[in-house]
This record gives structure tokens, C-alpha cells and sequence, in this order.
């Protein structure tokens, strides 16, 4: 079937040759780890970690982050082995085109731009919310209308704007500002743990597990999770159900290590350079966020933490409320290198899409000073710029990770295919005790997506009923696959053509 059909891997590797499409190879596995830590350690640290401790699970949430961390591991040991076997961009897209077929490659495709768009524009309004929360601390009062929650945001736009002109200067150049904002965040967060250690007091970590209890669920009708709203369970929290409804809900903090393999193409070795990005960042972020549960809970008993400003309000609780400060700029820097990588995510995967013509090939279109993919670039800082500026925060925040859970499962099963149709294939990185860990890590990634409300899931069945409307009326016939297209000519005929046209003009 034409919609089964599959892109070789030698294919796809041949595509990232071609002088008109070829991105600069110049990232190493520094830049790229550095690249995960940009992406994954987010706002979220500052304020996940209390609002989990105080409701769910208390003490025990560092079991939770751990539980979570590696549920979240082996999902990244299948990017990994993906990743370093087909270095191409696109990241999940691309491995499901080389695994499952085309279909599958769009609806992934499709799928990872929801992700990214919206990752983007959503956390460019958490940037705007705590920017405005910064400048106010300093003094700093900007007029209401204009920040989030107003009429238009126009700090959220601002910054996507400047983050997109930064885009467009060069891969490279991009990746040392998000190198040093990422040394910033990760200063600040250091910063806040050792500063936190001299008011830990052992006792706040007893009982360790708190007993269980059952809770009052806000949700109902649509906003209640499907799989709450198909079973009819009544939600628990603490002893060991809350552990694991912990290390649900921290799950999304470690998500957006994917987006580290939207660069293989860019990286100097990918082989060895996107496994490390992508293992060192999950290992790297585990550790800090289980020292930031430390010193809060050790700080502050379960109890007592505010769920909205957990980290900030403990250091006004023992008489340091200057930490305020300190945490919102770490916040701001955090969010900032989040937008960049989620932006750069976007642009990757629908130049992939766009140079396979499943999407118009003029997207694709590489700047020959920059070799960056101007035009997508563009397009993705403007329709990005005015999401953040236009909708209302909070809306669209669970289509993020529905379309990321949904990306883990499909290359979690693409490991498996890949390996029966293609055993040949030389990998660099391989996963551990294949199917098992593949099978497990598909499982547990739809779990989570079962615990997604009704409305989320019916936003996202939508979705992709528009996609594959978009896949039958265009993609499918303009497909390069379709027409039997080698992207890649010989190079004497492209320097040929190229001395024409000089000569003609």
C-alpha cells in the first residue's frame, strides 16, 4: 500500500547531503546536553516539585521523581538508539518514516508540530507571567493590558520574535546563547539548594510516606481524565497510589529530552553526540530535581507548602524572602532557553517534513549564508508570536503533552520494527533487552495519556482528523516517495547548472 511506504534509512541519510538542503553538522555533545537541560528544567522546578509534595505524595515525592525518571529513561534509551542510527532531522517523524511508513510518519509529523507550536507559545506566556513577577520585584510596573493574562501579550510575542531573529543568525549562534542562559538557570538552581541546605530539618521528612487518603476530585465532566471518566475511580493521594500518581504527574517535567534528537542532522558526531545529549541531560535533571525536593521538604513541612509559589514562599517562611528575586530570574532564564529549543524543534521537524514534499517544499528552503531553514524559521516565529500574544493562557497546555506522549509510544514501537526489518543496520547506541523495554516504555507513555482529561483528548482526536483530511488531499500525492524522487543529484551537475545561471545573469 502506497501509504505503508517506506523511506530507507540510506535515504534519509543521502537527503542530508544535498548542497540545497544541507544544515551545518557543528553541534557537539556539550551543546547538546546543554540543549536537553535548556528544554527539560523549566519554571516547573520552582514550582512543581511543592504543589506535588503538598497534595499527593509529601516526603516520598523524591521516590516519585525517581519512579518518573525512569519510566521517562527508557523512552529516551529508544530516541537515542533512533537518533544515532538515522541522524536526520525531524526526530520522531523521521524514525517512523523509516520504520512503520509513511502513513505513520505523517501522523507523527502532524502530531509533533501541535507539540511544538503550541510548546512554544505556551511557554512563552509562562515567560511573560514571570517576567512580569521579576520586573515588578524590581520595581518594575508594566501596564496590565500588555503582560499575560491581558489583552495582548505582548512580552510573550516579544520574546518569541527576538528568539526567532536569533534562530535565524545561525544554528550555532543560537546554541551559545542557550549554553549560557542554561549556565544562568543552572547557577540559580545550585544557588537555591545550597542556600537551602542550612534550614533542612530532618524531622519535615517524617512520616516518609504519608498515609493514604482519598481526595475530592475538582474535575468532572470533560476537564476529568479519560481513564477517571471511563473506570469511574476515585482519585487517591499519599502512601504508594500517591507515589505513583506523583511520579505521573513529574513525568511532564522530564518530557522535551525529544526534542535533542530534532538536531541529529546538525550534530558534528551524532553517532556518540545525541546519545550523550539526550541521556546526560535526563541524568543530569533527575539529580537536580531530587536536591531541590530535598532541601524544600526538608525545609518547609509537606503540610505547609504553598502549591502555587512552593520554592520562593519556603525562603520567606525562614526569613529569606529576597530569594524571591533569585528564583524568578531563574525562572525567566529557564523558560527562555525553553522557547528556543521548542522553536528550534518546530523548525526541524517541518523542514524534514517539507524536503520529503509531504508538506509545500518551499518551506524547506536553506539560507546559503546561515544554513538555516529561513522560510519555515520565519513562518514559525510569526504564527508562534501571535498564538502567545492572542490566546489565553491555559488553554491549550495538555495538547502539549498528549502530542509529546503520543511521539514516545510511536518510536518506542518503531525500535522493535526497525530492528526485525533492518537488523543489518549498523547502531551505535543499541536499547537493552529488546522488546521488553520498547513494549514497557510504549505502555507506560499511553497510561499517562489515558490520565489526559476528555477535552484534551477530543482537541487532539480533531487534530488529527484535520491532518490526515491534509495527508489524502495533498501529502499522499505529492509525496517524493510517491513520485520515486532521489533529492540528491550528482554534485558536477549542481555545480554545472550553477555556473549556468551565474553566467546567464
Amino acid at each position: 500500500m502506497s501509504i505503508l511506504r517506506v523511506k530507507s534509512v540510506e535515504q534519509s541519510i543521502r537527503d542530508t547531503e544535498d548542497p540545497e538542503h544541507k544544515l551545518n553538522k557543528n553541534l557537539t555533545w556539550v551543546e547538546l546536553t546543554t540543549f536537553g537541560i535548556g528544554v527539560v528544567i523549566g519554571a516547573g522546578i520552582f514550582t512543581m516539585t511543592g504543589r506535588v509534595a503538598h497534595s499527593m505524595t509529601g516526603p516520598s515525592i523524591i521516590i516519585s521523581f525517581l519512579v518518573a525518571a525512569i519510566a521517562c529513561g527508557l523512552a529516551a534509551m529508544c530516541y537515542a538508539e533512533f537518533a544515532s542510527t538515522v541522524p536526520v532531522a525531524g526526530s520522531a517523524y523521521t524514525f517512523s518514516y523509516a520504520s512503520m511508513g509513511e502513513i505513520f510518519a505523517w501522523i507523527i509529523g502532524w502530531d509533533l508540530f501541535l507539540e511544538l507550536f503550541l510548546a512554544s507559545s505556551v511557554v512563552a506566556q509562562g515567560w511573560s507571567a514571570y517576567c512580569t513577577v521579576l520586573l515588578s520585584e524590581l520595581g518594575i510596573h508594566l501596564p496590565p493590558e500588555i503582560v499575560s493574562g491581558g489583552r495582548v501579550d505582548l512580552l510573550a510575542m516579544g520574546i518569541i520574535v527576538v528568539l526567532g531573529l536569533l534562530l535565524l543568525g545561525g544554528i550555532k549562534e543560537s546554541m551559545r546563547v542557550n549554553t549560557a542562559l542554561v549556565a544562568l538557570k543552572l547557577f540559580v538552581v545550585l544557588f537555591v539548594i545550597f542556600a537551602g541546605i542550612g534550614y533542612v530539618r530532618a524531622a519535615n521528612f517524617h512520616p516518609f510516606i504519608p498515609a493514604k487518603t482519598p481526595t475530592e476530585s475538582s474535575a468532572a465532566g470533560l476537564t476529568q481524565p479519560l481513564l477517571q471518566w471511563f473506570t469511574g475511580a476515585q482519585p487517591t493521594a499519599f502512601g504508594a497510589s500517591g507515589i505513583v500518581a506523583g511520579a505521573a504527574l513529574v513525568f511532564f517535567a522530564y518530557i522535551g529530552f525529544d526534542v535533542v534528537a530534532t538536531t541529529a542532522e546538525e550534530a558534528k558526531n551524532p553517532k556518540r553526540d545525541i546519545p550523550l545529549g539526550i541521556l546526560g541531560s535526563l541524568v543530569i535533571c533527575t539529580i537536580l530535581y531530587i536536591a531541590i525536593s530535598l532541601v524544600l521538604i526538608g525545609m518547609v513541612p509537606y503540610t505547609q507548602l504553598d502549591p502555587s509559589a512552593s520554592l520562593a514562599k519556603a525562603f520567606t517562611m525562614v526569613g529569606k524572602p529576597w530569594m524571591a528575586i533569585i528564583i524568578s530570574a531563574g525562572a525567566v532564564a529557564g523558560l527562555t532557553t525553553v522557547v528556543l529549543t521548542m522553536m528550534v524543534g518546530a523548525t526541524r521537524v517541518i523542514f524534514a517534513m517539507s524536503r520529503d514534499h509531504l508538506l509545500p517544499p518551499a518551506l524547506s528552503k536553506i539560507s546559503h549564508r546561515t544554513r538555516v531553514p529561513y522560510v519555515i524559521t520565519i513562518v514559525v516565529m510569526v504564527a508562534d508570536g501571535l498564538a502567545a500574544a492572542l490566546v489565553p493562557p491555559g488553554i491549550l497546555d495538555e495538547m502539549v503533552n498528549i502530542g509529546t506522549l503520543l511521539a514516545f509510544v510511536m518510536v518506542s514501537i518503531g525500535i522493535i520494527v526497525l530492528r526485525r526489518k533492518r537488523p543489518d543496520l549498523p547502531r551505535a547506541f543499541r536499547v537493552p533487552l529488546v522488546p521488553v523495554i520498547p513494549i514497557l516504555s510504549a505502555l507506560i507513555c499511553f497510561y499517562l495519556m489515558l490520565n489526559l482529561s476528555v477535552e484534551t483528548w477530543m482537541r487532539f482526536l480533531i487534530w488529527m482528523a484535520l491532518g490526515l483530511v491534509i495527508y489524502f488531499v495533498y501529502s499522499k500525492k505529492h509525496s517524493r516517495l510517491n513520485h520515486g524522487e532521489e533529492l540528491t543529484r550528482d554534485i558536477d551537475t549542481q555545480m554545472a547548472g550553477a555556473v549556468e545561471d551565474s553566467t546567464k545573469n
